[in-house]
């Protein structure tokens, strides 16, 4: 992945997420709060979490590996890991989904960024990531906590704009850097 296109998609996202947060639009509210609890969410985000990180442990190297010589038994006890989570931990679960997918999508951007050092505004896109790292580790171990913040968030349609619309400036931030490398 290039260093414009890991700038590129997180200012995508931002901008369309901000956006959407500045139009205060009802189903995205309700969208938003059901989230943390939501059986869709969880199967979207913690199965598409599963699968990306499945693959990625089907794709180790043999210096990853404690020990063994396959992939397989690997791949087959986090994949039973997984499924008894549906079963035995299904609350905010998707809120955990949604953090393994930030950890997953950190490492190719910040891969990106690695030894960029003529590029100094690439430590925009690195200080996020990171930032998003730090949050992702903080909600996966108190999944909780998204659903109180979106429920402080919404209080006041304020201060939905106001996230938005900080958001969105971010996002168009971003998506300008992308195109200065």
């Amino acid at each position: 992945m290039t260093l414009s296109l890991a700038t590129l998609l997180p200012g995508l996202f931002l901008t369309a997420l901000g956006l959407l947060l500045v139009l205060n639009l009802p189903v995205v509210i309700s969208t938003l709060r059901g989230l943390p609890r939501s059986p869709a969410a969880t199967l979207l985000l913690f199965g598409g979490g599963m699968l990306w990180f499945l693959a990625r442990v089907a794709t180790m190297s043999e210096a990853d590996r404690i020990f063994g010589s396959s992939n397989v038994p690997w791949v087959i006890g986090f994949a039973a890991i997984g499924v008894l989570s549906f079963k035995y931990a299904p609350d905010f679960l998707a809120v955990r989904g949604l953090c393994v997918l930030i950890l997953l999508a950190a490492m190719p951007l910040l891969q990106a960024a690695f030894m960029e050092y003529d590029h100094p505004q690439r430590l925009l896109l690195v200080t996020l990531v990171y930032a998003a790292i730090a949050t992702a580790i903080y909600l996966a171990a108190a999944p909780y906590r998204l659903r109180d913040f979106f429920q402080w968030l919404f209080a006041s349609p304020a201060r939905a704009r106001a996230a938005g619309g900080a958001l969105l400036v971010l996002g168009i931030l971003l998506n300008v850097v992308a195109f200065t490398y």
